[in-house]
């Protein structure tokens, strides 16, 4: 069977040797770690303990993402990973793992934005800019484009709720600048070697100016 990670084939906390009375579990197997890389989707489930499966992530490009202060959640494009605390090898082979950092496509919290608040946030971009990111999406055909939200052609009803949830709300200047970009810096909260999925939460207040301090130093 080859490594297990049972008790088995260790001592007793008395130093004495444990008989063996049965046979290994297939359960107990010493596998290998599924370093899940960016890219198409790639799932393999895997028999676990007691007939449960867990999925084992191997190339994962897409996941849900919470905007905690909006109570929002969208599905969007990983891009990119940028930084990751335990190993800068990690980054170079864009390995997905928990609590690393990562670069999210923001069109559809621009959307969610824009039908919420009326604010559309990607109107400031330069003729170039626009340019650019249509011959960028004209050349990823293989993913969805975005719809796109038109804030002028509202009801009055609408525009009026509108006006009342703009009068308490108010957003962090970082994370505006991020949208109009058309990228935000997010950090993985699942396990995808465990549960295949991709999903985390965009970086905010005191946690965002922290990671921005630490990439713009690796810049640097």
């Amino acid at each position: 069977m080859g490594i297990v990670r049972s008790r088995l084939h260790k001592r007793k906390i008395t130093g004495g040797k444990t008989k063996i009375h049965r046979k290994r579990m297939k359960a107990e197997l010493g596998r290998l770690p599924a370093n899940t890389k960016l890219g198409p989707r790639r799932v393999s489930p895997v028999r676990a303990r007691g007939g449960n499966f867990k999925l084992r992530g191997l190339r994962l490009d897409t996941g849900n993402f919470a905007w905690g202060t909006e109570a929002s959640a969208q599905r969007a494009r990983i891009l990119d990973v940028v930084y990751n605390a335990t190993s800068n090898e990690l980054v170079r082979t864009k390995t997905l793992v928990k609590n690393c950092i990562v670069v999210v496509d923001a069109a559809p919290f621009r959307l969610w934005y824009a039908k919420h608040y009326g604010i559309d946030l990607g109107a400031s971009k330069s003729k170039k800019a626009t340019q650019k990111s249509t011959e960028k999406k004209s050349k990823k055909s293989a993913h969805a484009a975005v719809e796109k939200y038109d804030v002028k052609k509202a009801s009055s009803k609408l525009k009026r709720k509108w006006e009342y949830r703009r009068k308490h709300h108010k957003i962090e200047k970082a994370l505006a600048d991020q949208l109009r970009e058309g990228r935000l810096l997010a950090r993985i909260t699942s396990r995808p070697g465990q549960t295949g999925r991709a999903d985390g939460a965009l970086l905010e207040g005191a946690e965002l100016q922290f990671y921005l301090k630490k990439l713009d130093k690796k810049k640097r």
